[in-house]
């Protein structure tokens, strides 16, 4: 099915009669069982599996990568025994930011889950729509993208232990308990393989970091998005810290998770999280004005993060319904250049609604 046909189903379906559906809540005190929490998560209304990194080829050119698939339950029309009813709905964005020529290509698809065009698997990952999928056999995940003008065939090695974000994989995302997500981390991923850009292939290689969140409230009323940073510094270490921003202005919540080149990790509270703009970008296609410097605030920890180029902004509107920034950046302390990463930025264009 094309993306047209798709989106005209599904507002066709979403003018007919609804069932109620009992999201389920994520509690903490929950224990996370692997390879089954690699998998999908059905029951609950969003789930992601989001892989970014930098890349390297043989001359020494830089890129950002960006590879993830979204599973939602909309709740519409269960009860219909259908292969057509869309009791799932996958989408997926792909992206490489390349310098050289100050470009972001990107590319997005959305499906039914179903009548084998798209799958997102329990027990382990594995994740499709139609010709794009992302997998995990043993520690190795791989990643298939064939989009016009560019390709991604990747292999993603993870090189140390699953990190549990928040209380034990419990990642609050606001002030009441149900305002969470169940949320782990992979940093320091091994990436190997090529890009295809303009039938040009190339062989890469560098790091990466994935995150697999499931929620069914994830971004409280209060909030019109969130700033997120994953590093993957050049000791071995990691951070992860986000911040939830208010519509009224200033932060709502954060959090984040620090591990230690020895591999000893603090959760990082609220108060202890802050994400300072220290310069902003304005999109010439959309008007958006995106920090896309910052300074963040991690505990003790104070880093920078400056993008690999401007202009990393994603218009998936045909998906999921937003404008967003997601950009590789270069973190430093004091000037010096300590590690890479990823910095997100969502709800600058509108309120983020999930």
């Amino acid at each position: 099915m094309n993306r047209r046909g798709f989106l005209a189903g599904l507002t066709a379906l979403t003018t007919s009669r609804l069932w109620a559906v009992d999201y389920p809540l994520v509690l903490s005190g929950k224990t996370m069982l692997f390879p089954r929490d690699h998998g999908a998560h059905p029951d609950f209304r969003t789930e992601w599996w989001y892989i970014t990194g930098w890349v390297k080829d043989g001359k020494g050119n830089d890129f950002g990568v960006q590879v993830t698939f979204f599973r939602t339950r909309p709740g519409i029309q269960e009860e219909n025994t259908s292969a057509f009813a869309p009791k799932q709905i996958l989408f997926a964005h792909a992206a490489l930011a390349d310098p050289r020529s100050g470009a972001l290509l990107h590319d997005q698809r959305a499906a039914r889950e179903g009548l084998g065009l798209a799958v997102a698997k329990d027990g382990n990952t594995d994740v499709r729509i139609d010709d794009w999928w992302l997998r995990l056999v043993g520690d190795i995940y791989t990643a298939r993208i064939v989009s016009r003008g560019f390709e991604i065939a990747l292999e993603f090695r993870a090189t140390g232990p699953i990190l549990l974000e928040g209380d034990g994989g419990y990642s609050r995302k606001g002030p009441q308990a149900a305002q969470a997500s169940y949320y782990y981390s992979r940093p320091q991923l091994a990436v190997s393989g090529e890009l295809t850009i303009s039938n040009a292939r190339t062989r890469v290689e560098g790091t990466a970091w994935l995150d697999h969140e499931w929620s069914s409230e994830y971004l409280a009323q209060a909030a019109a998005g969130w700033d997120w940073t994953g590093v993957n510094f050049d000791d071995g270490g990691a951070l992860m810290a986000f911040s939830m921003r208010s519509k009224e202005g200033g932060a709502y919540w954060a959090g984040g998770t620090l591990r230690d080149p020895r591999g000893r990790t603090r959760t990082l509270r609220p108060d202890e999280i802050a994400f300072v703009p220290m310069r902003q970008w304005r999109s010439p296609r959309t008007a958006v004005d995106y920090p896309v410097a910052m300074r963040v605030h991690a505990g003790a920890l104070e880093i920078e993060l400056t993008p690999l180029m401007d202009d990393q902004e994603l218009d998936t509107r045909v998906t999921t319904g937003t404008i967003y920034w997601e950009g590789a950046v270069r973190v430093t302390h004091g000037g010096i250049a300590i590690g890479r990463g990823y910095l997100e930025l969502t709800g600058y264009w509108q309120p983020l609604k999930l």
